[in-house]
């Protein structure tokens, strides 16, 4: 690997506390349309966009007529009664900081639509410290496919192996993974490390990482 330049940041779960949040919103969208999934089975599949997560959940395409009113039904619940009660995750700024700090660009890939990934990026801390973003609306296939973390590469302008992914579901370590980048995991999105079997590193959350920042893989040797 040459010495690394950008970092891919996911949002959902790796920045701000909100994979619950999202799982609950499914729920209720689910059961709204008729369709009683199990919570657990809904969790494992939070990292996902509709696109991909609706199929696995009740073989529904998002772009069905049902799949985009289950789509919209879940974004107005998430909006409405729990977007603005999220958190970031304890010192996430200070994490950011420090990247920004050793000269690492940072950019943004989340399966979020863009108005809602600001919102998170403000929750976050994060909106002056990041270079660019993008989201399911820079994409036509959301998580486990390439197609939005590829969008992000090519904001930073760098090869796959000048830049690391931080990221807290397996989904993210699969679509890094299509493209030769390596992914620094997080626990703090609710997997174990089963699931980050392919990481090139793995600690429970931000704050983790920043105190053994200096060991990690995002540290410029």
């Amino acid at each position: 690997m040459k010495p690394l330049r950008g970092v891919i940041l996911d949002v959902d779960g790796t920045l701000v506390d909100s994979n619950d949040a999202h799982t609950s919103a499914w729920v209720e969208a689910l059961q709204r349309g008729g369709y009683n999934v199990p919570r657990e089975k809904v969790r494992r599949l939070i990292g996902m966009g509709a696109d991909n997560l609706l199929p696995e959940a009740i073989t529904v395409e998002k772009e069905s007529e049902e799949g985009k009113h289950l789509s919209d039904t879940w974004s107005e619940i998430f909006k409405e009664d729990y977007l603005h009660g999220l958190k970031a995750f304890p010192r996430t700024r200070e994490l950011l900081e420090r990247m920004r700090k050793d000269g690492l660009k940072l950019v943004v890939a989340s399966s979020a639509k863009d108005e809602m990934l600001r919102t998170l990026l403000d929750i976050a801390g994060a909106t002056d410290l990041i270079e660019g973003k993008t989201s399911s609306d820079d994409a036509v296939n959301s998580k486990p496919e390439p197609d939005i973390v590829k969008a992000a590469l090519d904001k930073l302008g760098m090869g796959a192996n000048e830049v690391l992914m931080l990221g807290d579901t397996p989904y993210d370590i699969e679509a890094a993974g299509k493209l030769g980048i390596g992914v620094v995991a997080l626990r703090c999105g609710g997997f174990t490390d089963v699931d980050f079997e392919r990481a090139v590193a793995i600690y429970d959350d931000p704050e983790d990482l920043l105190k053994n920042y200096d060991k990690s893989p995002l540290a410029r040797k």
